[in-house]
């Protein structure tokens, strides 16, 4: 599909900013050494995290993707995990190659720059305040900022209104079939990193109309984009 030039750039965090697995990975292994279970290592973490870190437990605790612990070690062991995290949100994360670059060129070129991520408010803020991009967005939309939360197109359509911006006009940037999904159903573009968290499946499945290695590759494919938007 032809990528049009957006007026909008929303961006996801975890899997498309930042590489936050290896706070996670920690939080999820000390949580488990409490509660004298083994330890699931980060390979296992990395296809697990994107539904926010609720589900990330639940997943932990049962040792795969889809399924529910029982409720009373859920109550015992999410708290656990909320204090880890709190105290180990960025001490491990970074952002991935690429990210600076791109964003250096998003906000030179006046796009309106948000955030959109279905981490909890209490972790996303302090994560990009701590890596230095925060104040490249204009509005931050977490996990419970609004009532629904990705894959819902809500929070990609609260964005826009925030902007005033058509969502035509308007492309998401993610790394999931979360991602993928909330922006169809928002009428955005959407483009995904192939890095990211996909629960071990490849984003090119879900159908985004462009794959990038790098937020690097942004300058080219939106330079490209201007291009046909001229002729």
């Amino acid at each position: 599909m032809t990528i049009r030039n957006p007026k909008m750039v929303l961006i996801d965090v975890d899997g498309t900013l930042v590489d936050s697995v290896p706070d996670l990975a920690y939080c999820v292994d000390e949580m488990l050494a409490r509660l004298d279970m083994p330890a699931r290592g980060e390979a296992r973490v990395r296809e697990w995290v994107g539904n926010g870190v609720e589900r990330l437990v639940r997943r932990a605790l049962i040792d795969k993707l889809e399924g529910e612990p029982e409720p009373a070690l859920f109550d015992q062991a999410y708290p656990v995990f909320l204090e880890l995290y709190a105290a180990n949100t960025s001490k491990r994360s970074c952002l991935y190659p690429g990210v600076r670059e791109g964003i250096d060129y998003l906000s030179s070129h006046d796009y309106k720059l948000g955030c959109v991520t279905n981490k909890a408010a209490q972790f996303t803020l302090p994560l990009l305040k701590d890596l230095g991009v925060f104040d490249e967005f204009a509005i931050v939309i977490s996990g419970d900022s609004l009532p629904k939360k990705k894959p819902d197109p809500l929070p990609l359509l609260h964005a826009a209104e925030f902007f005033g911006c058509d969502p035509a006009q308007a492309m998401m940037l993610g790394d999931s079939v979360s991602d993928v999904k909330a922006a169809r159903a928002a009428g955005f573009q959407i483009v995904c990193m192939s890095y990211g968290y996909n629960h071990g499946e490849d984003i090119r499945d879900a159908n985004p109309d462009a794959v990038l290695d790098s937020m690097a590759e942004l300058s080219a494919l939106l330079e490209s984009a201007k291009a046909q938007d001229v002729a």
